[in-house]
Order: structure tokens, then C-alpha cells, then sequence
């Protein structure tokens, strides 16, 4: 019998709604951890979760049988749950509709590992938009700046 075989590497970045500052340094490895578990959960390879305050990067092997699209709302429906059960955030945590979704090679996992786990001194250099921006054009995607993250100058 035929197998299925891939290499798919995607990066997936979204952020908090508001692009408010409220991911704390106190439990961000426990949320990243828990957003790695629920991507192993789904059968997909959590190659690294991380972020900023305000923002996350997640970089993925995907297999072909899960939309990203279905990994994104499940991602984000799950990590929102969590920070909201264990009362991490004053009120109600959401994150901001939308996302960004960049694919790879195999040859670039390690560059790309590498950017993603830099994320907080990248971003003294920086800003959010500027880096989303940046891959927008850097993949080559059409995009209206109204439809873009609510941005926080």
C-alpha cells in the first residue's frame, strides 16, 4: 500500500487581542509548553513556541491531514482556555483574530528555530509590525493594511 509522505515547515505567528503586553515572563514557558502539547496532541511536530508580550511565534512540521487553519483556532481556542482557567490575566484573555502563516524548507529549520527563539532581543531592534510586515513581503503576499493586527505604535 502507498504511503503518504511530506515535509511541510510552517511558522505561525498571532497575537494577543489588542496587542496588549499580557504575556508575563512568570508563566510564558508554562503557556508555551502547553501550546507545544496541544500541537504533539494533534499529531503534529512542535519544533518551537515562543513569543513576546503581545505576541507569538509557533513553527511547526505539519502533516497534510490538518488544515492550519484547524491547528490555529485549536491552538489559540485551547491556550486562551488555559490562561483564562488558571486566572493569568486580570479579566478575560483573548487573542486577536487573524494569522500569519509562512512555509519553510527543510534547509532553513535551523535559521528559522533560531529567529523564533530570539524573539525577545530581536525585538529591541524591531517592532511587531514592522516584522510582520517584513514577512508579508518577504513571501510575497498581497495585503491591505486595514486588515492587518491592530497595531500599538
Amino acid at each position: 500500500m502507498p504511503g503518504t509522505y511530506s515535509q511541510i515547515y510552517i511558522q505561525i505567528v498571532f497575537a494577543v487581542r489588542g496587542r496588549e503586553n499580557l504575556i508575563s515572563r512568570n508563566w510564558k514557558d508554562d503557556l508555551y509548553k502547553y501550546m507545544s502539547g496541544i500541537i504533539t496532541n494533534k499529531g503534529q511536530k512542535s519544533i518551537i513556541v515562543n513569543g513576546t508580550s503581545d505576541h507569538i511565534h509557533i513553527f511547526v512540521g505539519l502533516r497534510p491531514s490538518m488544515a492550519i487553519s484547524d491547528l490555529v483556532r485549536d491552538v489559540k481556542n485551547n491556550s486562551s482556555n488555559f490562561i483564562n482557567a488558571n486566572k493569568l490575566v486580570k479579566g478575560k484573555f483573548i487573542w486577536q483574530e487573524g494569522y500569519g502563516a509562512f512555509s519553510y524548507a527543510h534547509s532553513q529549520i535551523e535559521q528559522v528555530y533560531k529567529y523564533i527563539l530570539n524573539q525577545e532581543q530581536h525585538h529591541h531592534r524591531k517592532t511587531f509590525k514592522e516584522e510582520y510586515v517584513d514577512f508579508l513581503q518577504k513571501f510575497g503576499i498581497e495585503y491591505n493594511e486595514k486588515y492587518l493586527f491592530d497595531w500599538i505604535e
